[in-house]
């Protein structure tokens, strides 16, 4: 059986800070979030594309473990695959060590930039100012490592991205004692499968994930009166009574959260009373920007 290359763009990263390792990747091909990345925590992160050989994670990771470095890994990947030529991939290690690797027989434009920390790669691409893009946002941005990831996917989309069009997206994140409960690394694991616009999907869901799974991120503050005004503009905006809005929240409700969040991110809603859903202000900066 044949299988269509998964021509895409993807960066593989590693955020120095806390020690979180991510994939991003786009392509005109259905769920690329079920092929592409791969990631664990505490070893490395990798993303397998082009013809893609979905061994290469778990191979790559099990020789991380043994204390072999990323040149191993793809001295071993030569040995034991004849269709080398056909892949690409981008890795990057716990220890910042990283590598892009385009097979001469991936589709053009194919290309790859790799630095410390970062891996960034695609084929079947608009042209090399894409892996550019997206390495060049990444190393630029100070946002938070799973925007960082996202900012820099976008940008390698608004470069012309995969020149066949849009149809997936995915973000994978892994960070030890990060996944739902504390269970496992697994932090972010978010996908559009079949979307017109998938990177922006991914940028709605991850808003969600932000507002329904993660504690916030400093304690409660008043607000200042252009922050309750920007607050009030965002509500009228959305279609929702401009209810009188007070610069005070005091904790996380759940309850509060829902309803606020019903209906496609606030539109049709409003706010009852003169007070602030809590947590408002810092949920509605995370998921509308």
């Amino acid at each position: 059986m044949s299988y269509p290359s998964v021509s895409t763009f993807s960066l593989v990263a590693l955020d120095p800070q806390n020690g979180s390792l991510g994939v991003a990747v786009a392509s005109r091909f259905i769920a690329v979030g079920g092929v592409v990345p791969w990631a664990k925590a505490g070893v490395g992160a990798l993303a397998t594309q082009s013809y893609a050989n979905t061994t290469f994670g778990p191979r790559a990771f099990a020789m991380l473990e043994e204390g072999r470095g990323l040149e191993a890994v793809h001295q071993h990947f030569q040995a034991t695959d004849p269709e080398l030529a056909l892949r690409q991939y981008g890795a990057v290690a716990q220890d910042g060590s990283s590598l892009s690797f385009t097979g001469e027989g991936c589709h053009p434009w194919a290309g790859g930039r790799f630095g410390p920390g970062y891996a960034a790669q695609g084929n079947l691409l608009a042209g090399p100012e894409v892996v550019e893009a997206m390495a060049e946002t990444f190393l630029a941005s100070s946002l938070p490592f799973p925007q960082r990831l996202l900012a820099a996917l976008a940008a390698g989309d608004e470069a012309g991205g995969d020149r066949r069009g849009r149809q997936s997206a995915a973000l994978l994140v892994v960070a030890e004692g990060r996944g739902y409960m504390g269970f496992n690394d697994r932090w972010l694991d978010l996908r559009a499968d079949d979307h017109p616009e998938p990177i922006g999907e991914l940028r709605r869901l991850l808003g969600l994930h932000q507002i329904y799974m993660e504690k916030p991120s400093r304690p409660p503050k008043v607000l200042e009166p252009d922050e309750v005004r920007w607050l009030q503009e965002v509500l009228s905006r959305r279609g929702l009574r401009a209810a009188p809005v007070s610069g005070v929240w005091d904790g996380p409700t759940a309850a509060g959260l829902k309803a606020l969040y019903a209906s496609d991110n606030l539109s049709g809603r409003w706010l009852e009373g003169p007070q602030v859903d809590p947590d408002a202000w810092e949920y509605l900066r995370r998921a509308l920007g």
